[in-house]
């Protein structure tokens, strides 16, 4: 915790960890809820295990009247034609599944079974492999090996020429841009951790010099040039092409820029570059919430720990319920006994009763790939010791994030909804305005409506164009982050915190409001908080002053869960059940889950609080149609 939370009684801070990871499980049955006809999220609750459970049914082909179930090995060592398609269509549902990649283990049938395979067995079914994956326009990249020997092999090799295995990773070429791959990573880390630094090795493929000469092409503005610390939330991307390749710049210390990445890659790992300073949290914040990050990256210094805003990113990653990876940064300067008790230290954390991660060092490239396909489980937690200016298990860092799964749960038949991150004014071509897709599809000439705004209301305007990574598409889908130009709009009618919404004829218009119901957790308060208590509150892109009206009980305090009504101090805002929440108002941490919105205050959540509720808290819902709040 940082040393103003030093105040806080150490029983309290105990408190709150332990009630985290039960609140996280709470948070993922709830946004289930809101994405039910999405695919579960990997994650470590019983539904997913169910689905997983399903999934090798169908691999089973248990309901396939067609006949019955081939064997992988089968498929993979006959030469005739109707085996080949067999196969095809096993990488077709493979590839279905993992959104365009997959991960196929030679050497294993579906259910675990070994296939016994000799040496060249093994280089047929490879070939077979690489065959059917090209009728489905996917290349295959040998990740590793066992017995079967090169350079990706893992472990010692065995005696016997048998039981040759590998995992060979399989992905689609995109036909379209829109196509392209995408996952979203958030770094954060303490000031001074190395997060820039190694984002520009890893995106310009360039060593730094020990002294911020990887970082520069990063910062936005003159300060941060000046200073080395980052104020605002900075983007960048790495590609990687259907073989897994890096795409690089063929000259020396040049950059790609987004566009020639995106044109060149078949998978697009983005950056959201938070800052580490503490003045800078709430810039963090919003961050962490509105880019709707899959995976967060922790960077850590060898030579500091998990000091500092670390811990407090850490805590808001595990709120979130986003699957954690750390990297030690700076090994090369660190002496081992130091480094040594960072390692501890990040261990115990890892392992509290508030985390509760498995944590898993990569050291090699075995562990590299095993732990990347396992990644699915966020019970697991790789930690990589890399240096910036040596170059060490940079090339881990790398291949791990080639292989990362799809993450995250998002409805593509839902109606479309699309949050504000940013905005812009682009010359001929207008108002732009930039975020994540929540949820359905939307293309270029839409009707659609922005807002809402200080009365509640929405605009109606239409799709210009839609661009993702620089490069203009017709169509966008959810999941997917993208830039919109929208028609006759100007800048300064839109905000961070709008969405975007379909214009359906004969539809009335989108409901906001000023007051909602969310099931919250107390992570950290000094004393205790009643109702008429303020904080910062940051829903996805919003972030806005709220009160709170009601609480279920007469007050609550450090690791308490409760329902709270609270109510937006400066405008109304577009809400949905099973949004995730998060609060802060000085060391006052909280997060939570819209529950509902609007509210009765004839219906009290304390029963005993009705007599004498007073008439200034009821409840304000805005019909955007004439943009007056009414009470209920």
């Amino acid at each position: 915790m940082t040393t103003r939370n030093a105040k806080q009684l150490p029983h309290e801070r105990r408190k709150g960890e332990a009630a985290l990871s039960d609140f996280a499980d709470y948070v993922e049955k709830q946004q289930a809820l809101r994405y039910p006809s999405s695919r579960a999220g990997p994650s470590g609750n019983a539904p997913v295990e169910h689905h997983e459970e399903l999934d090798i049914l169908d691999t089973l082909n248990l309901g396939d009247e067609s006949g019955p179930h081939i064997p992988l090995r089968d498929l993979l060592l006959a030469d005739d034609e109707d085996s080949l398609l067999k196969l095809v269509h096993v990488i077709h549902d493979r590839l279905l599944e993992g959104h365009g990649e997959g991960v196929f283990d030679i050497g294993f049938e579906n259910n675990g079974n070994p296939m016994r395979l000799t040496k060249p067995e093994w280089d047929t079914a490879l070939t077979r492999l690489k065959d059917a994956a090209k009728k489905s326009r996917a290349d295959c990249d040998v990740l590793l090996t066992k017995n079967v020997g090169g350079s990706v092999e893992a472990g010692p090799e065995n005696d016997k020429d048998t039981d040759c295995s590998g995992k060979v990773l399989i992905r689609q070429a995109p036909s379209k841009p829109e196509e392209v791959i995408e996952t979203r990573i958030a770094v954060v880390g303490n000031v001074d951790a190395g997060k820039s630094s190694m984002l520009g090795v890893l995106v310009k493929g360039d060593l730094d010099d020990g002294r911020g000469k990887a970082r520069v092409n990063l910062f936005r503005h003159k300060h941060e040039i000046e200073t080395g610390r980052t104020s605002s939330v900075g983007m960048e991307i790495m590609g990687f092409d259907t073989l897994g390749q890096a795409i690089a710049s063929d000259t020396p210390g040049r950059k790609l820029s987004w566009e020639e990445i995106g044109k060149r890659s078949a998978k697009v790992i983005t950056f959201t570059d938070l800052a580490g300073h503490e003045k800078y949290l709430r810039t963090t914040v919003f961050g962490l919430l509105s880019s709707s990050p899959n995976y967060c990256l922790l960077m850590v210094a060898a030579n500091n720990g998990l000091i500092g805003m670390s811990k407090e990113h850490l805590g808001i990653a595990l709120a979130l319920n986003v699957p954690v990876m750390v990297v030690v940064t700076k090994v090369d300067i660190c002496p081992p006994n130091i480094l040594e008790q960072t390692i501890q230290q990040i261990t115990k954390i890892l392992k509290s009763p508030a985390a509760k991660k498995i944590p898993i060092f990569i050291r090699d490239r075995e562990e590299c790939v095993n732990t990347a396909t396992q990644f699915v489980s966020q019970r697991i937690c790789p930690i990589f010791q890399v240096s910036n200016v040596t170059g060490e298990n940079l090339d881990l860092v790398r291949t791990f994030l080639n292989i990362l799964p799809h993450h995250g749960r998002y409805d593509a038949e839902a109606p479309f909804e699309f949050h504000v991150n940013d905005t812009f004014s682009v010359p001929f071509v207008g108002t732009v305005v930039s975020g994540i897709i929540n949820s359905g599809v939307v293309h270029v000439g839409d009707n659609v409506l922005v807002g809402p705004d200080s009365l509640g209301q929405f605009t109606q305007t239409s799709i210009r164009s839609i661009e993702r990574k620089r490069i203009g598409v017709p169509a966008a889908s959810a999941g997917q982050s993208a830039s919109f130009a929208l028609k006759k709009v100007r800048r300064k009618d839109v905000r961070k915190g709008m969405v975007v919404l379909p214009k359906i004829e004969g539809q009335p218009m989108p409901k906001v409001h000023r007051e909602f119901i969310a099931e919250v957790l107390i992570l950290s308060h000094a004393t205790t908080i009643k109702t008429k208590y303020q904080a910062m509150l940051h829903v996805g892109p919003v972030s806005q002053t709220c009160a709170i009206i009601d609480v279920d009980r007469p007050f609550i305090r450090t690791g308490d869960r409760a329902t709270v009504a609270f109510r937006f101090v400066q405008r109304p805002e577009y809400l949905v059940p099973g949004d995730r929440l998060l609060f802060r108002e000085g060391r006052t941490k909280g997060l939570g889950i819209v529950k509902s919105v609007g509210y009765d205050p004839s219906k009290p959540l304390m029963p005993q609080q009705a007599e004498g509720q007073g008439s200034g808290q009821g409840s304000k819902e805005v019909s955007s149609s004439n943009g007056v709040i009414v009470g209920a």
